[in-house]
């Protein structure tokens, strides 16, 4: 087999190396090399260099150096910046490390009509993004947020449900900057729910109103905002440890910073099975549209709560979210493709994005603070855990807790500020749902 191999390979360097050494393979014997023989093998030569000057040339047309432009560069740069983060700082890294990847990946330059991206019909990111377009992936994983959280924060103190409503100014203080700025309705929609600071929730309305796909009235379409608006809506959400706290200590004054509440109260296994189907009732009769959502939400808590199906929700926190989380991390980041990310508008969008957490977080720490005029003694709520409010769930409500600490380091407010943010999240939900319901 070696003698084999050696005989193969000695064959294979000599038919490779013909052309430059001049040599017939069918030559068995030395021949006098005449003037017009000298003559062909110089064409031949220089024939064979040109071909493979052209190859390397052909070669080099079809690599990203070749076709990479300067927003590429961006973009890859900004994907780097997203998975450093996520790895350096640990900003929210099961959400940014996936959607910086995917910012990569979307942005890897082609020669123009040999793409194989995302939004090229037949590639696998085209399908796998089917899931993003079609509002898949965000009820999955509000099944698998559903299926970790534990309510019994709000069960216990239900007015701290307030908070989480009052956060959602955000989503209609945006919506109205949003129309003031020139985007029509169904856009400016899509845009005001980063107020919510829920990833999915965000991209939920966006797949259902912004597109690239419906037609207004008029017969304009609407932009595909759904790049813009989650990757905005996630951004923002792993910085909430880096916004937040500024605005917090703006607000609040050092004595409201130090009021300690009382401990919540203990909450049944009974309560905690009524409540999905409650919440869900009532929920959903307000607001019908949002179903998708809510559904997908309080089903997953009542898989957790219900004591027999734990098998289903232990899948359903696990495997599936995580599953949907890569998925839906990598096809949106790689549907940031420069040419349609690097706009005017994407930059409009992260301005009210940006709006839109501040306006939100100052919404739930004033409510706190409004509350208070009508509570007595140790029944006063820490205003600080109006910040909640804002969903980015548990995120916003360890930052809130690490906030309490540095103003008393045994004022424990994780366990309170719980109950705004999982309020925030249905909060979210319910303000999509009304949104979709007007402009769907």
């Amino acid at each position: 087999m070696k003698k084999i191999i050696l005989i193969f390979g000695v064959l294979s360097l000599l038919v490779f190396i013909r052309p430059l050494l001049g040599m017939n393979a069918s030559s068995e014997t030395t021949t006098i090399t005449t003037a017009t023989n000298q003559s062909v093998d110089s064409n031949e030569d220089k024939t064979f260099v040109s071909e493979a000057v052209g190859g390397i040339k052909q070669f080099y047309q079809f690599t990203g150096f070749a076709n990479a432009q300067s927003g590429n560069l961006i973009m890859i740069l900004i994907g780097v910046i997203f998975i450093y983060l996520g790895i350096k700082f640990d900003y929210e890294p099961l959400l940014l490390i996936p959607i910086g990847l995917g910012v990569l990946i979307g942005n890897i330059p082609f020669l123009p009509g040999y793409e194989t991206g995302i939004y090229e019909e037949g590639s696998v990111l085209n399908f796998l993004y089917f899931g993003v377009v079609k509002g898949i992936y965000p009820p999955l994983i509000f099944l698998g947020i559903g299926a970790m959280t534990d309510f019994s924060s709000l069960i216990a103190n239900p007015k701290l449900m307030l908070l989480g409503a009052a956060a959602q100014v955000g989503v209609f203080v945006t919506f109205l900057g949003a129309l003031y700025l020139g985007f029509n309705l169904p856009e400016a929609g899509a845009i005001g729910i980063i107020g919510g600071a829920d990833g999915p929730t965000a991209i939920f309305l966006s797949s259902k109103l912004a597109n690239g796909i419906n037609i207004l009235p008029d017969g304009t379409t609407v932009k595909n905002l759904i790049g813009p608006v989650a990757i905005a809506a996630y951004s923002y959400m792993a910085l909430i440890p880096v916004i937040q706290p500024p605005i917090m200590r703006l607000l609040t004054t050092k004595k409201e910073r130090l009021i300690r509440m009382k401990p919540p109260r203990a909450v049944s296994q009974k309560e905690k099975m009524i409540f999905p189907v409650v919440a869900l009732l009532l929920t959903t009769f307000i607001s019908p549209s949002a179903i998708p959502l809510l559904g997908m939400l309080f089903f997953g808590n009542l898989l957790k709560e219900s004591g027999k199906t734990e098998r289903l929700a232990d899948t359903a926190r696990t495997k599936l979210i995580d599953i949907v989380t890569i998925l839906l991390g990598v096809t949106v980041g790689a549907s940031t493709q420069a040419d349609i990310f690097l706009t005017k508008d994407s930059m409009l969008i992260f301005g009210l994005g940006a709006i839109s957490f501040v306006i939100a977080t100052t919404g739930g720490l004033l409510f706190a603070k409004f509350m208070n005029l009508f509570l007595k003694g140790d029944e006063k709520i820490n205003p600080l855990i109006g910040a909640a409010g804002v969903s980015a769930v548990p995120n916003s409500a360890r930052v809130v807790h690490a906030e309490g600490l540095k103003a008393d380091p045994h004022n424990y407010l994780i366990m309170h500020a719980m109950a705004p943010n999982v309020a925030g999240v249905i909060g979210s939900a319910i303000a999509a749902g009304i949104v979709l319901s007007f402009l769907g």
